[in-house]
């Protein structure tokens, strides 16, 4: 059987690298150090993959049923529980930490003192990224992106293709206007706390072939598409790319990447994809407002890589004028929980190719007539129909409804059954994502 296994894996290894030329990769030179680096991602996949994906979903919602127990339970948010938005940027009373990841760091004053704490706060399936933790502090001076082929130091894009462990932060407030996409390397942090970072009016952020990064505190809008060309996409290399595609954040073939605390608007394209086998991912603590295709989890149906993609979205909101796709996925296993949708005009959670999606203690809010169904499937219900798609103590208000599917015993299926915990409380989300997107932090004060 183990024989069996290696050679499927093989023999899927080398139909991937076959094809990667004509994925939607944006590599227009397939070369030798880009062989080689979709060979290595491809081993961390496989590696990243969490065989009993269950227990990190028990292991979340057990923490988080901690922190609302340690927190006071339900007593003093529940008259925050409302259909109305009350964003924490309008907030100005002491600092109050609202979920466990944020509880971890945010409250302390000194946070601009160890920066590297942020590191130790992950949950889910993105848990085991770090990014520049232990590294060398790189502080970025200048928002220029003048050249791409040879960036100029202290600038954001000389950061993020040094191949050292790099703990990036930001000198003043600064609106970065990408030439080019952005391309990041493994073991890096992108770390806007202390400054108004924004990421706007030209390319987005790539993550291609890497591991191990933290994207935090950054806001991400009016991303467009952009001419191929010659850039530089490490220290020692430079490649030529095809057009940019208009993604705010687009993960490619990687694996442990945290993205927390963004607010993003208005791409051209996807607001978040990840594909190409990429897993070990979190999204958390974010704000997404005013997009069509926000989120695609797997770009194509004919790629069953996809089937490691292990993904947690936590302690979202999905705000006005929101479309679809939050996510779509594909093949793989997919933690949606503790998230606030207020709004959708077509649909919330869809999907193709089989994946699995639980959905825990989410509020769906319909706003839209004739939008009331949080799911849509694209395929048969001959086929769908034996797809495991779970609703596990969500919240549906006016008139929202979840479609499930397949095995909704699948808690008490799981090895370790006696430790099935619930998500915490539905109710509980405006408070728990009363803080989403970019945090108005300083130095010297809590965020």
């Amino acid at each position: 059987m183990e024989g069996t296994k290696l050679n499927w894996l093989l023999i899927s290894f080398l139909a991937f690298a076959s094809i990667l030329p004509l994925l939607r990769a944006d590599i227009a030179e397939y070369d030798e150090v880009w062989r080689r680096r979709a060979a290595e991602a491809y081993n961390r996949t496989v590696q990243a993959y969490h065989p009993d994906p269950l227990k990190v979903v028990m292991h979340f919602n057990k923490h988080v049923n901690k922190h609302v127990e340690e927190s006071g339970g339900l007593d003093d948010v529940m008259m925050l529980n409302t259909t109305r938005r009350h964003l924490g940027k309008a907030y100005k009373g002491p600092c109050k930490v609202t979920n466990p990841i944020d509880a971890c760091w945010r409250c302390n004053p000194k946070w601009h003192l160890n920066r590297f704490r942020l590191a130790d706060c992950g949950m889910g399936f993105g848990s085991k990224a770090t990014g520049g933790k232990g590294g060398r502090i790189y502080m970025v001076t200048d928002k220029s992106d003048d050249d791409v082929l040879n960036p100029k130091p202290g600038t954001l894009r000389h950061a993020v293709i040094q191949e050292e462990p790099l703990w990036i932060t930001f000198r003043r407030n600064m609106v970065i206007k990408l030439k080019q996409e952005l391309m990041v390397t493994s073991d890096k942090t992108i770390d806007g706390r202390g400054a108004i970072v924004q990421i706007a009016y030209g390319a987005g952020i790539t993550i291609q072939f890497v591991k191990n990064v933290i994207i935090h505190n950054l806001k991400i809008h009016h991303i467009v598409e952009k001419d191929g060309g010659l850039i530089r996409d490490s220290a020692s290399h430079t490649g030529l790319r095809t057009q940019s595609d208009g993604d705010g954040i687009s993960i490619f073939g990687s694996q442990d990447i945290w993205i927390d605390h963004v607010s993003m608007t208005r791409c051209a394209d996807g607001l978040i994809d990840i594909i190409q086998g990429s897993t070990g991912i979190t999204i958390s603590n974010s704000h997404f407002t005013d997009h069509d295709h926000a989120m695609l989890f797997g770009g194509n149906d004919k790629y069953p890589g996809d089937e490691k993609m292990q993904i947690t979205v936590a302690f979202n909101h999905f705000g006005k004028r929101m479309v679809q796709r939050m996510p779509r996925c594909r093949y793989g296993f997919f933690h949606v929980v503790n998230n606030d949708y207020t709004h959708w005009k077509m649909y919330a959670i869809g999907g193709s190719s089989h994946p699995t999606i639980i959905s825990q203690g989410n509020r769906y809010i319909a706003d839209h007539p004739y939008a009331k169904q949080v799911t849509k499937r694209e395929c048969p219900e001959s086929e769908w129909k034996h797809w495991t798609w779970v609703t596990d103590g969500d919240l549906f208000l006016r008139g929202a409804y979840f479609i499930p599917s397949g095995d909704q015993d699948w808690p008490s299926k799981h090895p370790e059954k006696s430790d099935n915990i619930k998500p915490a409380s539905a109710k509980l989300v405006s408070q728990m994502t009363k803080f989403a997107g970019r945090l108005g932090c300083k130095l010297k004060y809590a965020c």
